[in-house]
């Protein structure tokens, strides 16, 4: 079958774009996208795809002009015959459903933005004269968006999370296929004296929380490895902040490639993510592929993935001094979580993962 993906944005390489880029080397098929970044997508091991990837053309930097005009773009976007499928692997580029066709859309977060997250970026990131306008831009782009949704012949998602959105949003039921881990490379190393955290430093990945536990613990290091997305509001804001709170046992790296990654992953002690009613979540599966164990927030996706007590400690109701006992209780012993974690992990690779992609396409 010759087959088509269609993603938003490619500029900022993030769990969802990963995602992309193994079903365009695992079904051999082109990605359509807009703006475009060969370097990260080289860096993160995908230099293969890259001959495969066609632009329609740049978008906006800022929200919300990024996501309307890419928006606009896939609904334009017409290939006709050209494919005998089409996936649709990002939430912004659902709208190429309406001319291309056999479809699925595997969502990752059917449009946050408009619907699981419109009251809190409201309420905590825009200030008050903006939010008539947001009100107004939410409203319009849930109608587009549920008339766009009629088109969608398949719809999977990447967790229960995301499929009880849909459901509750759109009003139709999908199928979960998990998202695509890839353990080919991952090896267990004995811990150095760090913990990692892995996320874009965007406000619903709650960064602040990562900050002020480890201000508490001065013993303890952190690295960080994010960036400020793209095209997020108040970007300078988010970045003086987190600048303002950070510790000295708080290093962030804005960028490292894949090699760099996967030594962070094989040698830190625990691995920390804090992100708001997660979609799925792919790092925390990434940490427990090299045998370490994860904290996080017991909510959204990951429930889905962690173990409480064998691959790691799911924090109810998460705050700053239950991270702090968390990273205690795991220093004791990290070790212990190894074989569970790794086991976890496996049930996520990428074979399983488009092995059933496959089958969705042929039936």
């Amino acid at each position: 079958m010759k087959i088509a993906v269609f993603h938003n944005f490619m500029d900022n390489i993030g769990g969802a774009e990963m995602v992309t880029l193994t079903l365009a080397r695992g079904l051999d098929a082109d990605v359509y996208t807009t703006n475009l970044d060969e370097e990260k997508i080289r860096k993160m091991g995908f230099g293969d795809v890259i001959p495969r990837i066609i632009s329609l053309g740049k978008v906006p930097k800022n929200a919300p002009f990024r996501h309307q005009l890419s928006f606009w773009k896939f609904r334009r976007l017409n290939l006709g015959k050209k494919y005998d499928f089409y996936i649709i692997a990002g939430d912004w580029a659902m709208s190429g459903a309406v001319h291309n066709k056999p479809n699925l859309w595997y969502a990752h977060s059917p449009l946050n933005e408009i619907w699981q997250f419109k009251d809190y970026i409201r309420s905590e990131i825009l200030s008050w004269w903006k939010r008539p306008f947001f009100d107004t831009w939410v409203w319009w782009n849930r109608k587009l968006t549920l008339r766009y949704a009629k088109h969608i012949g398949e719809w999977i998602c990447n967790s229960e999370n995301t499929k009880a959105r849909i459901k509750k949003y759109y009003h139709h039921d999908a199928r979960v296929i998990n998202p695509p881990v890839d353990l080919s490379q991952s090896e267990y190393k004995p811990h150095r004296n760090y913990c990692l955290s892995v996320n874009r430093l965007s406000p619903p990945k709650r960064i602040d929380l990562q900050m002020k536990a480890f201000s508490n613990m001065p013993g303890e290091k952190l690295i960080i490895v994010g960036s400020f997305e793209k095209g997020a509001r108040q970007p300078e804001a988010q970045k003086k902040y987190i600048e303002s709170i950070k510790p000295q046992n708080v290093k962030i790296l804005h960028w490292v490639d894949q090699g760099a990654l996967r030594k962070l992953y094989s040698e830190c002690k625990c691995f920390i993510t804090t992100a708001l009613d997660e979609d799925f979540g792919m790092t925390p599966v990434e940490a427990m592929g090299f045998g370490k164990p994860v904290i996080a927030p017991n909510e959204g996706g990951y429930k889905e993935t962690i173990v409480n007590g064998k691959t790691g400690i799911l924090i109810d109701d998460i705050n700053t001094d239950k991270i702090v006992e968390a990273v205690k209780e795991i220093s004791k012993n990290p070790e212990k979580y190894k074989n569970a974690s790794m086991e976890r992990a496996r049930e996520f690779d990428v074979e399983i993962f488009i092995r059933k992609i496959i089958s969705l396409m042929k039936n």
